[in-house]
């Protein structure tokens, strides 16, 4: 029975993380049942989704099996307003005078993709002991944009057109240590792995308005960046602290990302005339950027047996995100006209900006009994400060402050147990004063910065997202009963520990 529901998870898990699109931003916490609370599950954590919150609650986890998948149903709506400079018809010379073009609205969209968790517990006869493997993905924002809008280049093509290809996965062992009823403790090694890939439009103007507008479409070039394979390590630490069993105290910690992986990048050049020769020699890169370590913690109240309530906080420090860097390896243009015969494109920085953030979550659940079988009910609110300051805020990005509620619930059948939740993500509306816009526009044919550059993410910024998850736990530790309530099965309440 175990190797078939093992074998069976493993089939569904990697069919799944192969197609599970990431990239951009965490817009969600993730785990059905995690999530369903809320995301408050750091000192309350106790069954196989502990590897992501807190490591520690792998030593009330038990043998276990845990698969569950999620749709993050991400929507974005972006309106461009855009600073122009008016210069003189007859000079070229700057007038000083500025007016601000406002485009139509565009919305981005996500795909119909499942999101999944696969972990599986077991002591493997090590006494105080409880390991884990897991893979699972990040509840990332995905979007994708039109390259065109009734018939014109679409105005956000300079910050991103897709993120379609993507695939990332986080791979962990993790390891808790329970040396007696009151504490565990908890570690794990990772390894997020894949692929990163982003379509966008740079434009190839050469020095500003001396033979094409800034944004002119002839000079747009549809550029292709996939980053990968990735390979980066990390880790997790954790402890729960259980005075008495009414009380418990959660805290872990995560390490950074640091990501530095290969890339290619394939560019189909502009039609304007002066690219009519040219060619794109060599598509080998080299990209590097970090994100974040996560500190979490959490105080869980048990007042009776099968009720739990948890307020956890979470602060990220998003400011490691500050750029993203690509460095060509011997990319070049050549036949360009006006150009010298081989033109190598250099390093280009995306600046990010982005700040440390923090969240706050409340969530509990509240078991019963329904005839032969146990019935979990859970709820949770969280509110998360948005990481990238409106200066820098992009259709690439879009991270708002946030308010989730969340709903779920869990049958429990024999040693089954079957999940679902529900949440509402509703991110508060920016704008970003194109004035004060903080993001340029990419030129890699240009050399030197332009006396004005072009600003390319001022306007209105609206993302919400509906997340809609399914899991299923197996405990292979529990008793023969055909109803066994989540407090029996996991010592939730402090009677088994």
């Amino acid at each position: 029975m175990k190797r078939a529901l093992v074998s069976a998870a493993l089939a569904v898990s990697c069919t799944l993380a192969g197609h599970a699109h990431a990239g951009g931003l965490y817009f969600s916490d993730r785990g059905v049942r995690p999530l369903g609370r809320g995301g408050a599950f750091v000192a309350g954590a106790d069954d196989a989704g502990a590897v992501y919150y807190n490591p520690a609650g792998l030593a009330f986890t038990g043998h276990q099996l845990l698969i569950d998948a999620a749709w993050l149903q991400y929507s974005s709506t972006y309106q461009r307003k855009a600073l122009l400079h008016q210069n003189d018809p007859n000079t070229g010379q700057p007038t000083n005078q500025t007016f601000v073009q406002t485009f139509h609205a565009v919305k981005g969209s996500s795909p119909v993709l499942p999101i999944p968790t696969l972990a599986y517990a077991d002591n493997f006869g090590v006494d105080k002991a409880n390991f884990a493997l897991a893979a699972w993905a990040p509840y990332a924002a995905i979007s994708s944009y039109p390259q065109t809008f009734n018939g014109k280049p679409a105005p956000q093509r300079y910050s991103l057109i897709s993120l379609d290809g993507s695939a990332l996965a986080v791979v962990g062992l993790y390891a808790s240590y329970k040396p007696d009823k009151h504490i565990a403790l908890g570690a794990g090694i990772e390894m997020l792995s894949g692929f990163f890939t982003s379509t966008v439009v740079f434009n190839t103007c050469p020095p500003d308005r001396f033979i094409c507008a800034p944004e002119q479409p002839e000079y747009d070039a549809l550029s292709r960046l996939k980053v990968g394979p990735i390979f980066a390590p990390t880790g997790t630490v954790g402890a729960i602290l259980v005075p008495d069993d009414m009380l418990r105290f959660g805290l872990s910690f995560h390490l950074p990302y640091w990501i530095n992986s290969p890339a290619k990048v394939d560019v189909r050049l502009p039609s304007a005339p002066i690219f009519q020769n040219a060619k794109q020699q060599g598509n080998s890169a080299n990209v590097k950027f970090q994100l974040p370590w996560t500190l979490r913690g959490g105080v869980e109240v048990r007042p009776a047996k099968r009720t739990r309530v948890e307020v956890a906080g979470v602060y990220e420090a998003w400011s490691m995100h500050d750029s993203i860097v690509m460095t060509p390896e011997n990319i070049k243009l050549t036949g360009v006209s006006g150009f010298p015969s081989e033109y190598t494109v250099n390093t280009i920085k995306l600046d990010r900006g982005f700040k440390n953030t923090w969240s706050v979550r409340l969530g509990g659940e509240q078991g019963f009994d329904i005839g032969d079988y146990g019935l979990d009910v859970r709820a949770g609110v969280m509110y998360e400060k948005g990481a990238i300051p409106n200066k820098y805020l992009s259709a690439l990005t879009v991270d708002l402050d946030k308010i989730t509620l969340a709903v779920g619930g869990s049958l429990h059948v024999g040693k089954w147990r079957f999940d679902g939740t529900y949440a509402r993500v509703m991110g508060t509306a920016a704008k970003v004063d194109p004035k004060t816009a903080g993001i340029t526009q990419v030129n890699p044919v240009r050399a030197n910065p332009p006396q004005y550059p072009d600003r390319i993410n001022g306007g209105y910024y609206k993302a919400n997202a509906n997340v809609y998850g399914v899991g299923l736990a197996y405990q292979f530790d529990a008793s023969d009963k055909k109803s066994k309530p989540a407090a029996a099965i996991h010592g939730s309440a402090g009677a088994s520990d």
